[in-house]
Parts: C-alpha cells; structure tokens; sequence
C-alpha cells in the first residue's frame, strides 16, 4: 500500500513537471533584427513574456595547438559569434533568471544567470532600499573538438569558462538594461586557466518584471551611453550659447549706434539757414 502511495506520489510530480515545462516557450527571432550580428531571444511562462534579450556578443577563446616541432605548444585565438539559428532555453523565477543558448551540436552552450535583491541607494540620511537586478553569472561550455573554430588543437576537449563575483548591468527593477557600448567580460577556463574574453554590445537585456508581451519595458541606460549623449549634444549647445552671445553683442551695437545719433545735434537741411546760426 505504501508502495503503491509512492508511485502515485512520483506520477503526480512527474506530470506537474511536465505541465510547467509545456507551459514554457522560448523563441530565437533574430531573423528579424535588420543587423544580421544581432540576437534576439525570447523566454515565455504561462503565455507571457518573462526574458528577453537583444544583444551582439563576441567570444575570443585561447587554445593550444602543437609547434611545427612537435614539442613546443602554441596558443592560438578562435573568434567565435553566435550563429542566426542556435537553440535556447530558459528560466524564469521571481529572483533568478537564466538564459542558455546553444549551437553547433552542443559545441558551444553559453549561460547568462540573473538575479534581483534589494540595496541600499542614497546617503546624508536620505538612503532608501530598492530591488535591482543584475547579471551575476556568466558561463561559457565549449568543445575544442570542433574544427570550424579549433583548427588543429591540441589534446582536445570540453572546457567550461565562468566569471567569479560578478555584478553586472547592475539595474532598477521593472526596467530594461540599454547600452550600446561594449561590455567585457572575463571568464577563466578549466583548460589550464586560460582567459576567455566575452564582449557583449549594443545591449537591451531584461530578465524580470516584463509588463507587455515582446515589449521591453522602461529603459535603462548605461553610464557610458549617456556620457557619449552628453558629449555628442555639448557641442551644439556650446554652438547656440556662442550664437546668442553673437545676436546680442550686434543688438547692443546697434543700440549704441541709434543712441549715439540721437544725441548728435541736428544740422538743418535748408542751407539758407545756416546764415542764421
């Protein structure tokens, strides 16, 4: 009987888990972003956007490859972009998220871990606590057994990179993080601690709190972003003070000039007059 209670119990739980995975549906639209480097992916629960992200990113991977002697180790670079048709999965939680994306047979299986927690912003007795959220994880899985990328490589095999500590894209909840500019990061490898580079731009990314469906909400933008807004609108703000200061130096001008004349004394016209004076 208590056999029978078991299996009921596990039949029940595995068809739940089944239920919350068919209820879960993840989309690659990057065929409809106009640059062809861009990627768009879509994570959907219950029939609602729960992440989305929309980003460029680039890998820069070392590897070893054998010296023409046979004895020395050379290491080599393999530049490697995610293609337009790579699968992707997905988690959506209250207060963690993830992003997987993988491609070229599992060669290469990309991670982006999220997560949102409240801090303490503001000081001079004004400080208030906030939820933010952030990227707090990023992983790299691949395979120098691939040969489009790892030419010739040495001893190969799986390797995976991962960043330590990270905090990044640091952003107010209920809103999306946007920067165009290039975000780096590190991961150290299991191959030897080699260091993978990660570059990720042109940037709209949020994994919570999405209010429409396919719909960013609020955008939030980089600290680099703004300074570069800045830097672009200085120069034509500078061109319309410079302006005004040329429009009211010429007002003043002509001012003076009418006030002058007008102090001026009045000779007369009629030349008859002048013997009079």
């Amino acid at each position: 009987m208590q056999e029978r209670f078991i299996m009921d119990l596990l039949l029940l739980l595995s068809l739940s888990v089944l239920c919350v995975s068919a209820e879960q549906e993840v989309e690659n639209l990057s065929g409809l972003s106009p640059n062809p480097d861009r990627d768009i992916f879509v994570v959907r629960e219950n029939g609602t956007t729960c992440l989305m992200a929309e980003f460029v990113v680039k890998f820069l991977i070392p590897y070893d490859v054998l010296a023409l002697n046979g004895i020395d180790l050379i290491t080599e670079q393999a530049s490697v972009s995610i293609p337009r048709g790579a699968q992707i999965a997905g988690r959506c939680g209250s207060s963690e998220s993830e992003l997987q994306i993988l491609w070229n047979n599992h060669a290469f299986t990309f991670r982006i871990f999220f997560s949102k927690e409240k801090r303490t912003l503001g000081s001079d007795g004004k400080a208030k606590e906030a939820e933010v959220w952030k990227i707090n994880k990023v992983q790299l899985v691949y395979n120098t057994s691939e040969g489009t990328h790892f030419i010739n490589a040495y001893n190969p095999g799986k390797h995976t990179a991962s960043t330590h500590h990270l905090s990044a894209l640091v952003t107010p909840a209920g809103r999306s993080f946007v920067c165009s500019a290039q975000q780096t990061f590190t991961l150290i490898s299991s191959d030897h601690q080699k260091g993978i580079t990660v570059s990720i731009y042109d940037i709209q990314i949020q994994p919570f709190d999405i209010k429409s469906d396919f719909v960013f909400s609020e955008p939030y933008k980089c600290i680099t972003d703004e300074r570069e807004q800045l830097e672009q609108m200085l120069p034509l703000v500078l061109g319309l003070i410079l302006g005004l200061i040329i429009v009211i130096t010429i007002s003043v001008y002509h001012f003076h000039l009418k006030l002058t004349a007008a102090q001026q004394p009045q000779l007369p016209r009629d030349r008859s007059l002048y013997k009079n004076m």
